[in-house]
């Protein structure tokens, strides 16, 4: 909803919808924009006060024909899916159908099924050990055998 005429304004992913932010290494970068950023963050205070809202698309992305060939084999599968929230749903949509080969996709759909099954998303901590849950933070690989 910013404005971006000095063009420092970055998307993080392919798939963002709305999401955009600026990128720092370091201190001088802060000091060198600090006019720029200040008149960005009053840009963002006016457009939240006003309540606008982006217009995102709603299921951008089909389900797979893997997938839904899945569902109709297993209902308590499809019943899991459609419980989880539009954003872990949206994650793995976009993880099976990067795969280029319907066989891939498949496999894929096959590893992630429990984890559906248990209502967790695809990067959703399934240890218990993360400090940045529901997110894994890899601590699960301090773990020994």
């Amino acid at each position: 909803m910013l404005k971006d005429p000095k063009s420092v304004l970055v998307v993080p992913g392919k798939n963002s919808q709305s999401v955009r932010s600026m990128k720092f290494n370091i201190l001088k970068q802060i000091e060198e924009q600090e006019e720029t950023i200040k008149d960005y963050i009053q840009e963002a205070i006016k457009v939240e006060k006003s309540k606008l809202k982006v217009e995102k698309t709603k299921n951008p992305e089909p389900i797979p024909v893997e997938l839904q060939s899945k569902f109709e084999d297993d209902k308590n599968l499809k019943t899991a899916f459609e419980a989880l929230t539009k954003g872990r749903q949206r994650g793995y949509i976009l993880y099976f159908s990067d795969a280029k080969q319907s066989k891939t996709r498949t496999s894929r759909i096959e590893k992630y099924e429990s984890r559906i099954l248990n209502g967790k998303g695809i990067n959703d901590c399934v240890c218990g050990k993360s400090k940045r849950y529901p997110n894994c933070d890899g601590s699960h690989n301090s773990i020994s055998p």
